[in-house]
């Protein structure tokens, strides 16, 4: 047996499955920047990657779905941001110790590719992708439970950043990146207030202001995020 296979043998232990076809598991390691071509970005994880998103949102919300039969849609909804979020998946990779078995190019290995969350996030959803397509849904659904279930039973991360905590409300529920518009602005140029409404399709808008665009954004996102129940106003805390 070749020392590649032996790596992704070891790769394979760490994580709890073993592929039928191992062809996948490669597969999900190659960052595009180790593929070359006119195919690079199809000969990498990209698609494996957006299959194992989907994958995990599902599965979490299952498992939530199960876990909490009192919870209502707005606390499932902020638990389910909060175990899918990128910051997770690339601690779940961490966990994984996967950095030694991505492939990458030159480039990335000298930036320190192996460390960078966004990578490890991808990495971990495309594995789950790997799985799902190695053996179905119901191995890949036990395989998330396998490495999210003493996650989920944390308390919720208190939202310290509303517009980050809407943006993976949005993302976990299939939606696009919020819109935030200015709607308004009023008071001289070295004191102005602004108005600013957020907006998600088939949603009502939510405004709110501030003394900058920053502050209005922010404040309007954690708006819309009380309305739909996902966070309490901070009267109610």
């Amino acid at each position: 047996m070749s020392r590649k296979r032996d790596n992704l043998g070891q790769f394979e232990t760490s994580i709890g499955y073993v592929f039928a076809d191992r062809s996948l598991l490669e597969l999900a390691l190659t960052h595009v920047s180790a593929a070359s071509g006119v195919r690079a970005r199809l000969d990498s994880y990209q698609r494996l990657e957006f299959l194992g998103d989907h994958v995990l949102g599902l599965a979490v919300s299952a498992m939530l779905y199960r876990a909490f039969p009192d919870a209502e849609e707005g606390e499932l909804s902020q638990r389910l941001a909060d175990l899918v979020r990128k910051e997770a998946c690339a601690e779940v990779a961490l966990a994984w110790q996967v950095g030694p078995h991505i492939r990458l190019g030159p480039g990335e290995i000298q930036t320190g590719g192996r460390r960078k969350a966004a990578i490890l996030a991808n990495i971990c959803e495309s594995v789950i992708g790997a799985v799902f397509i190695d053996g179905g849904y119901g191995p890949a659904e036990q395989f998330i439970e396998q490495h999210w279930s003493g996650r989920m039973l944390k308390p919720v991360n208190p939202v310290r950043d509303a517009k980050s905590a809407l943006q993976e409300w949005a993302q976990a529920r299939g939606l696009p990146p919020p819109v935030y518009r200015v709607t308004d602005r009023v008071g001289p140029d070295h004191s102005p207030r602004f108005t600013i409404q957020v907006e998600l399709p088939g949603l009502p808008t939510v405004e709110s202001g501030g003394r900058s665009k920053r502050l209005a954004e922010q404040s309007a996102a954690e708006e819309f995020l009380i309305r739909q129940g996902v966070i309490r106003a901070p009267s109610d805390a």
